[in-house]
């Protein structure tokens, strides 16, 4: 009897289980069939859909949160980024996440599209807005957030991202993404 597999690019995927699961991320564990022949196990880790949005003023400046970050263990600057919650719009999350981490509204969106910050094995797909023609309010943080809100002028910011002072994937393919689209 032949072994059943279901074809993955390359791969063949004879086994898939679900290791571990929360409500942010989900980690699987595939028995295989390497593209050279060979079997081997493959692990890939879900995450939830995200969003990452670039809040810019009419003077140019770029708003953007510093916070320390469990994960990485260090204080990071990023645009606001946040989950998308199931059922929630990608751009409805880009104004809520804007409106609890900095306290802003803006009246003018641009979808700057999808980005997979990686690609090996971790999925992580995030949608990346320019948020313009902005309304400064107060903050509505999580339990989890200490967000500080650090206004930088946009030119300045550029240079972080290219200096390696943001690390934050997709804040830096978006604050590039403004960039370019400026030229």
């Amino acid at each position: 009897m032949a072994t059943q597999y279901r074809q993955h690019g390359p791969w063949k995927i004879l086994e898939s289980r679900e290791v571990y699961r929360d409500p942010w991320t989900r980690l699987r564990r595939d028995e295989v069939i390497r593209p050279d022949g060979e079997p081997g196990s493959y692990s890939v880790l879900d995450l939830k859909p995200g969003v990452s949005v670039l809040a810019i003023d009419e003077q140019d400046n770029a708003y953007l949160t510093e916070e320390f970050h469990y994960g990485v263990g260090r204080v990071t600057i990023e645009a606001v980024s946040g989950g998308i919650e199931a059922g929630e719009e990608a751009h409805a999350t880009a104004q809520r996440e804007l409106q609890e981490e900095l306290g802003i509204q803006a009246a003018r969106w641009t979808d700057l599209g999808l980005v997979d910050p990686f690609t090996a094995n971790v999925v992580s797909p995030t949608r990346l807005f320019l948020a313009e023609s902005l309304s400064i309010g107060k903050p509505n943080l999580e339990g989890t957030e200490q967000i500080r809100c650090v206004r930088v002028p946009f030119k300045r910011v550029v240079e972080m991202a290219m200096t390696g002072v943001i690390t934050h994937a997709p804040s830096c393919v978006l604050i590039l993404k403004v960039a370019l689209k400026r030229c």
